[in-house]
């Protein structure tokens, strides 16, 4: 994939945090992303104190949601974990994953937040306007604000609000388990978003773009493999 745009990433605290204030005019809360026929997921490991960060990509068909493509790449980071900045820790080595992608996705699913961010700019704001992509968050807790318990029934849902705006949905993926967090991340409705959350996720709580990005992920920080490309498409 080609990168459309990029900014430097060993800021301060407080100048990230001035760079996230200025990027949120720019995330768009609609688009149509019209016929969707690859999909994918994106995820980052690394090991509690480390500062090498494992990010992978990972292309899927739609909708039989086969794998097509893998790849990996590896950073080191000076970043400190800071909740609500998580892009300035991880988002060198997934724009180097990114870049190694051959794939053109129509979608791309973020293991993190959109909207649904401190100053509305989550990981999937963030990438997917630097992507130019269409994006979605999806995030296994709530970072900023309150949402009912949705049905108990796969497909429940129930608004997360935030100072009585909608900025997310509490999504039921699947019964008996904890509903995930869907935001918009960039270039898409919130409804599409959950639509499609819903379409890709078979029989697991998580979609399967990020499913399959995590299970990846985790793989390439245990061999610490970050220079990896595994694909089924042609060569040329």
């Amino acid at each position: 994939m080609e990168i459309r745009e990029t900014h430097p990433f060993d800021l301060t605290p407080a100048e990230a945090i001035r760079l996230q204030e200025a990027l949120r005019a720019r995330v768009r809360l609609s688009g149509d992303i019209g016929e969707v026929s690859l999909v994918a997921g994106a995820d980052a490991s690394y090991t509690k104190g480390s500062d090498e960060i494992y990010a992978v990509v990972v292309a899927l068909r739609y909708p039989d949601l086969t794998v097509v493509e893998r790849v990996s790449a590896s950073a080191e980071t000076s970043f400190p974990y800071i909740p609500g900045l998580l892009t300035f820790r991880e988002g060198p080595a997934l724009l180097e994953a990114f870049r190694r992608l051959r794939s053109e996705p129509d979608i791309i699913f973020f293991d993190g937040q959109g909207i649904a961010h401190p100053r509305g700019l989550g990981i999937a704001s963030h990438m997917g306007i630097l992507l130019d992509r269409p994006a979605v968050g999806v995030a296994k807790s709530l970072l900023v604000g309150t949402a009912t318990e949705p049905g108990a029934g796969r497909g429940s849902a129930s608004p997360v609000l935030r100072n009585g705006e909608t900025i997310g949905m509490a999504v039921r993926t699947k019964e008996k388990t904890r509903p995930v967090y869907i935001s918009v991340g960039h270039r898409i409705a919130l409804l599409a978003a959950v639509d499609l959350v819903l379409a890709t996720a078979r029989g697991y709580r998580l979609p399967e773009p990020t499913r399959q990005a995590h299970l990846y992920a985790n793989v390439v920080r245990r061999e610490g493999n970050g220079e990896g490309r595994q694909t089924t498409l042609p060569s040329s």
